[in-house]
């Protein structure tokens, strides 16, 4: 079966050619409406501290605690 697209390569591409064309269509016509819109998560933190400079923030918000 190999040898029929060796010998004929014109063929093998539009073979290849028409898969394409089909694959596209198929894609076109998915019904992406029915799937979930997916959102990747947002953590948001908001800390206010009168007074404070930036090293202290960051160490009393950002930096984990180790209360354990």
């Amino acid at each position: 079966m190999y040898r029929f697209f060796i010998r004929r390569p014109i063929v093998a591409m539009v073979i290849a050619i028409v898969m394409v064309i089909i694959g596209i269509v198929a894609m076109i016509g998915l019904p992406v409406a029915q799937y979930p819109n997916i959102v990747p998560p947002e953590i948001l933190v908001q800390g206010t501290y009168v007074g404070a400079d930036a090293l202290t923030i960051e160490q009393s918000v950002a930096t984990p605690s180790s209360s354990r």
